[in-house]
């Protein structure tokens, strides 16, 4: 498809821009695919504003002051926590994050913390301590253009919108309609068409997001190319300055101490240049590099010291005079208390006339050594492995990134490739796939390394031996966390992974089984610390032996040190952790073939199970809920037996019997044979109404509402191929009844069908209002269920689903890259940047599996040639 027209001026849709040029995308892997298939916005665009968030944490905190002694006994928590520990709440009811509709892809690797640009071009999202957050845009961080001919500055402009208070010697406020965002994870795009000019910008932004790959995969870089297109009849000179704040525009930023310093990297005939900004704060200092390749027609000039905070015509001046800036010697001095330092770096080159250039700019930072907020351990991000952990990693890591960022696009570009180039895949589906993907690294995501004097007794105690393949796992991979949301602080909530863990067991299926044995090895031990849980108020064990924690920790505190920051309830009685366990294992294995996995998982997978066979309170082979709410709808109550825990129930069972098959354990096999047996004719017995399934068994008033994830067990079944024979364990024709009757019901009889599936909705098709959950659209759960609906040979209906939740979040709400974990009709919203969402990679495998099932195409017949 030849490119088409910038529109300029897209205000009323967030899809109008396509690519300006040809060039755009020439050499880099969506190709001109990206026109179609990226998230796409005019700089000028603004979104429509939705609603406020109506609560930060589980439940909204109307519905928390309904019930006095909660809402009593978590504000006396929520106090002590943060007015006298001076800590931050795991989950802050009292303080959500507000909404900005300002983030495009961030920028790094997995594990080395982010940085996030937005899509006007602004640095304005900031993770480098671990799972900690800065909101806050800041000014300094710009690019700025200046244009020569015949030895003039003819142009030169700050490539931002904003019209700051500070730097006003700067020329501010560039013209939105110039200006286009195109966004394909981890990638993006910006194009600047400058006014009156002939000259065309392109910004790629690229990060070393490759599936499978476990060493650049780590790194904690971004890579800037612009490519500079002159229409002019003449050669023009262009320079591209990038400024950059010593912080992240924290409190820390005029702490003192800071300093900066021009360095010069050469190896293997390849030459960087930049300045170091050496952040020395007490706890996890760290130090950023702004830098540009030097090579042939290409200069790099830098100014290693200004105030942020000033005018800034001293910067300005410099650069307009002759296109790049002053480059003196030798480190700056270290701020004082109260003040602020910035640094900037040039790359300059001759563009003939009507010709083309590329200038190559990078960011790195490097904070290899971590405390978290007990600051108890030292802890050594990944790449420090192959960077070392001294600190002074960030030229090599900048020279390493822009030497190799070539490398990174091809392997990008096979990669997403065969889907971009799928006509049969819509363009917003695209979009949403590899979009979604930026949670694996700004979810708070640490990858941390094994200490080297670790042992197996460090690791797992006397409770977990028998896992023979823990230790080398550990050792090769190291531990990988990420958190629920980024206002849900806490690493690897076991619930919300089981949703999201597809897209880490596709493309990075080793950090995966990373986790599994980290949770494994906590299933095995118990903590006999004493909590009162907030819901009920009742005093418990914050961990019980044989059962799957909720979660591994609080960034704010000790992570796999001290596991279930969550104490809303007590999930010792959770129903759906264990089975989830169970789920994943055998999915794991089924997609990996890691028999040592299997092996080792499997006494795990018992114990869970023993332990779960005791809500099973009248032996008819299937599990009853406690008649609250015990599962990942933590606000929705749920009494009997259900279609949501009751069928993972029995999809693990199904699973036990299989992995006992694998393993030649006949006994356990049939042990679990006959349980299957009797409850498959319970839960069809107890939940089953003729079309669908009911929510539970209580026979409350709620108990017939139809669930949009009563399919969850099919869903994972289907995915690893035990949804037929010996192993369809809920009958095919109820599964596609109930599926089209979510389509009908809590598809297209809410919002229109235009917003994705309602939890719960009433078979009268109203939603249903009994809980803050129920009438809730949870976009993670959509993907999960558009993915069994593709399974069933819904195709049409499934993609129908999951487009409502695209459209919703990114284009009509603006929440790009901060997908929430829930929204109503009414346009308000709850936990943004959320994991669940990452469950859209198991569309994607139930389209790979549709297709590999796929009879061949039929093949041309041969007619024999006769004499």
């Amino acid at each position: 498809m030849a490119a088409a027209p910038v529109e300029r001026r897209s205000e009323g849709t967030a899809m109008a821009a396509a690519a300006p040029m040809e060039r755009l995308y020439e050499g880099t892997a969506p190709g001109r695919g990206v026109a179609a298939a990226g998230w796409r916005l005019c700089l000028a665009h603004r979104f429509e504003e939705p609603r406020q968030p109506y609560g930060a944490g589980d439940v909204s905190f109307r519905d928390v002051l309904r019930h006095v002694g909660l809402a009593l006994r978590y504000f006396r928590w929520w106090y002590k926590k943060t007015r006298i520990e001076k800590k931050s709440a795991f989950i802050d009811l009292l303080c959500a994050i507000p909404l900005q509709q300002i983030y495009g892809c961030p920028l790094g690797g997995i594990g080395g913390g982010t940085i996030t640009r937005g899509w006007r071009g602004e640095f304005c999202r900031w993770q480098l301590n671990p799972g900690i957050y800065h909101y806050g845009t800041v000014i300094a961080d710009q690019f700025t253009v200046c244009l020569r001919c015949k030895g003039q500055t003819v142009y030169q402009q700050v490539l931002s919108v904003e019209k700051p208070s500070t730097l006003q010697g700067w020329n501010w406020g560039y013209c939105g309609h110039y200006a286009f965002y195109h966004a394909l994870y981890p990638r993006a795009w910006m194009v600047y068409e400058l006014p009156g000019q002939n000259v065309v910008l392109t910004c790629r932004q690229v990060s070393p997001i490759i599936p499978h790959d476990y060493k650049d995969s780590s790194l904690p870089v971004g890579v800037f190319i612009w490519e500079v297109e002159n229409g002019r009849d003449e050669d023009v000179d262009v320079s591209i300055m990038f400024s950059m704040q010593n912080g992240m525009g924290a409190k820390d930023d005029k702490s003192g101490g800071h300093w900066n310093e021009p360095f010069a990297l050469e190896k293997e005939g390849e030459r960087v240049a930049g300045v170091l900004l050496h952040h020395c704060t007490r706890v996890n200092p760290f130090t950023l590099a702004i830098s540009a390749r030097e090579k042939a027609g290409t200069g790099v000039t830098h100014l290693t010291a200004f105030n942020p905070a000033g005018v800034g015509r001293e910067v300005w001046q410099d650069l307009l005079h002759d296109g790049r800036l002053e480059s003196p010697p030798g480190k700056s001095t270290l701020t004082e208390k109260g003040e602020l330092t910035a640094a900037a770096v040039c790359a300059s080159c001759t563009v003939p006339a009507r010709g083309h250039r590329t200038l190559e700019m990078a960011l790195a930072w490097d904070m290899p050594c971590i405390h978290f907020g007990s600051k108890e351990k030292l802890h050594l991000r990944r790449y420090t492995r192959f960077f070392g952990s001294g600190g002074d990693a960030a030229p090599a890591l900048s020279h390493y990134a822009l030497t190799h960022y070539k490398e990174w696009e091809r392997k990008i570009e096979a990669w997403q490739n065969p889907i971009l180039e799928n006509s049969q895949l819509p363009s917003w589906y695209k979009s949403a796939l590899f979009n979604e993907l930026y949670f694996m690294t700004d979810g708070g995501t640490i990858w941390v390394e094994l200490p080297p004097d670790c042992c197996d007794e460090d690791l797992r105690g006397q409770a977990a031996a028998g896992m023979s393949h823990l230790l080398p796992v550990l050792r090769e991979y190291g531990r990988f966390a990420y958190l629920e949301g980024q206002e849900y602080r806490m690493y690897n909530t076991y619930d919300v992974h089981f949703y999201a863990s597809f897209a880490l067991v596709m493309l990075w299926p080793k950090l995966q089984i990373s986790l599994q044995y980290d949770i494994a090895v906590t299933v095995m031990n118990e903590d006999v610390q004493l909590r009162q849980y907030l819901m009920c108020g009742q005093t418990a064990q914050v961990k019980l032996k044989n059962v799957v924690p909720h979660d591994i920790g609080d960034p704010g505190d000790e992570p796999w040190q001290r596991v279930n920051a969550y104490l809303m309830h007590d999930t010792a009685d959770w129903k759906d952790l264990n089975l989830k366990f169970v789920l994943q294992v055998y999915r794991d294995y089924y997609l990996t073939h890691d028999s040592m996995y299997l092996q080792d998982m499997w006494p795990v997978c018992q114990a869970v199970m023993e332990s779960e066979l005791k809500f099973d309170t009248d032996n008819d082979g299937l599990i009853e809920n406690g008649g609250f709410a015990d599962q990942t709808y933590d606000a929705w109550v749920v009494n009997g037996a259900s279609a949501y825990c009751g069928g993972l129930w029995l999809a693990a069972v199904c699973m036990m019997c299989k992995m006992a098959e694998v393993l030649g354990d006949a006994k356990i096999r049939q042990k679990y044979m006959d349980i299957l047996n009797k409850g498959k004719e319970a839960f069809e017995r107890k939940l089953w109404n003729g079309k669908y399934y009911n929510y539970d068994s209580s026979g409350s008033h709620g108990s017939n509402s139809i669930m949009s994830d009563q399919c969850a067990g099919q869903w994972f079944l289907g995915a690893c191929g035990l949804d037929q024979g010996e192993f369809e364990v809920f009958p095919k024709s109820h599964i596609v009844s109930a599926l089209r009757t979510i389509f009908e019901k809590n598809v297209m009889s809410f919002a229109g069908g235009t917003m994705g599936a309602v939890n719960g909705m009433r078979p009268s098709g109203e939603p249903d209002t009994s809980s803050v959950q129920s009438n809730e659209v949870w976009v993670g759960v959509v993907y999960a269920l558009a993915a069994t609906m593709i399974q069933e040979g819904l195709v049409e209906e499934g993609f129908r689903t999951a487009e409502g939740c695209y459209r919703t979040v990114w284009e009509q709400l603006g929440m790009a890259f901060q997908t929430p974990e829930a929204y109503r009709e009414k346009k308000v919203y709850r936990s943004l940047a959320y994991m669940r969402p990452l469950s859209i990679w198991s569309m994607q495998l139930a389209l790979e599996r549709r297709a590999s099932q796929a009879p061949a195409p039929p093949q041309p017949t041969q007619v024999p040639n006769h004499p």
